[in-house]
């Protein structure tokens, strides 16, 4: 993988989380992988779209990261596990005194998750709101708002119990609440070199935000990896 901005250089597994690193600062990054016309899935996953490229980027976002948020739909959809990193990230994160797995914060208006699914594997938190039932049947549980989650109060929440750092996974629907709600602050996206035609995107709705692009790497093939800060 070669950084191309904002300087030209070789990158390997160590470069990647210093590149990502986020610092000690609070902040919520989003990333998403998505075709050359902008579709976030092919026949319903993200999967086609991915490359050994995107996978190393995927990994050393959620290796700098507290926690990962995901919606419920999502980590349906993709059979979400729990978060693991790979030996360099969990070094990385041994260095800095942090747990070795990030907990999966899964987002949820009507708690419709199997507590048997695997991404109750690992550590984890359900966030949802008041009027959902059923939230004994799972170990921890953040409640944020009334009859809809209350984003920006979950993600104070998250940061009450040190989690500062957050990376969104996704869908689209919950990364576009986020950025409705000004919680986003970072958008990392992979550019994978394909035509879909009809297909999911990244938004949900018409949304106007401008970008500052933060560094660009080459990840060979074709595919590109763009890091923006969001204005």
């Amino acid at each position: 993988m070669q950084l191309l901005l904002p300087e030209a250089r070789a990158l390997d597994a160590q470069d990647l989380l210093h590149l990502y690193d986020p610092g000690e600062a609070p902040g919520v990054r989003a990333g998403f992988v998505l075709s050359t016309d902008g579709a976030i899935a092919q026949d319903g996953s993200s999967r086609p779209l991915q490359s050994a490229a995107d996978e190393a980027v995927f990994h050393a976002l959620r290796a700098v990261s507290d926690a990962v948020l995901v919606g419920a739909g999502t980590a349906r959809t993709e059979d979400y596990g729990p978060v693991r990193p790979r030996p360099d990230g969990q070094a990385w994160r041994a260095q800095r005194a942090l747990p070795e797995q990030p907990p999966l914060v899964l987002v949820s208006r009507s708690l419709d998750l199997d507590p048997a699914a695997r991404c109750f594997t690992g550590p984890s938190v359900v966030v949802t709101c008041a009027a959902a039932r059923g939230g004994d049947r799972f170990p921890d549980v953040l409640v944020a708002g009334e009859d809809e989650v209350d984003l920006p109060e979950a993600v104070r929440q998250l940061r009450e119990r040190g989690l500062t750092r957050l990376l969104c996974e996704g869908g689209p629907q919950l990364l576009t609440a986020m950025l409705q709600a000004g919680l986003v602050d970072e958008l990392c996206l992979t550019h994978t070199p394909r035509l879909l035609g009809p297909a999911p995107g990244l938004l949900t709705v018409p949304l106007t935000r401008e970008l500052e692009l933060q560094h660009l790497v080459d990840g060979g093939d074709g595919v590109l990896l763009a890091r923006y800060r969001i204005s």
